[in-house]
């Protein structure tokens, strides 16, 4: 069954629950920092009360992986690293999604040698890429909107029949 007939055949009831469901993992983001490099610098001044990330519900930094929903890879990552990144990567519980930081982390920045992985996109599925070198706090703040705005567009409660 296509989205589309799944979206028609659903009552209130279920889009309502569906808009609840959406609108509360939306504003309940809280960030897994995987501080490699220098970008981790603007990542803690994102952290901060002065960008008040707070307002978007990511005022706290999950540590652990479990209990995280966002993933931010901030910095440039080697290819022993990578290993473990996407190891946390399969312990943080679906939904899920990830924000690349920075021009090292999106495309491996000005590291153009062997051991450095040439953007984090190689080995994990990136949802919003932030440019920059290191990008300002509020451009983590933007992409945390965006990402808002995906979680609010989604269908998580349509069921196939």
């Amino acid at each position: 069954m296509s989205l589309e007939k799944a979206v028609e055949n659903t009552g209130y009831l279920t889009t309502s629950l569906d808009f609840l469901t959406n609108w509360a993992r939306a504003n309940a983001m809280w960030p897994m920092p995987m501080g490699l490099a220098c970008c981790a610098i603007e990542m803690m001044a994102f952290a901060g009360p002065k960008y008040d990330a707070s307002r978007f519900g990511s005022e706290v930094m999950r540590f652990s992986p479990r209990q995280s929903d966002v993933m931010i890879v901030a910095g440039w990552c080697t290819y022993k690293m990578s290993h473990a990144i996407r190891r946390i990567w399969d312990q943080m519980p679906d939904p899920k999604w990830c924000i690349a930081m920075g021009a090292c982390a999106s495309t491996g920045g000005m590291h153009r040698c062997y051991g450095v992985v040439q953007g984090v996109d190689n080995f994990l599925p990136v949802d919003v890429y932030i440019s920059g070198c290191p990008p300002r706090p509020d451009a983590v703040l933007n992409a945390l909107m965006e990402i808002q705005e995906k979680v609010k567009n989604e269908h998580s409660t349509v069921y196939d029949k």
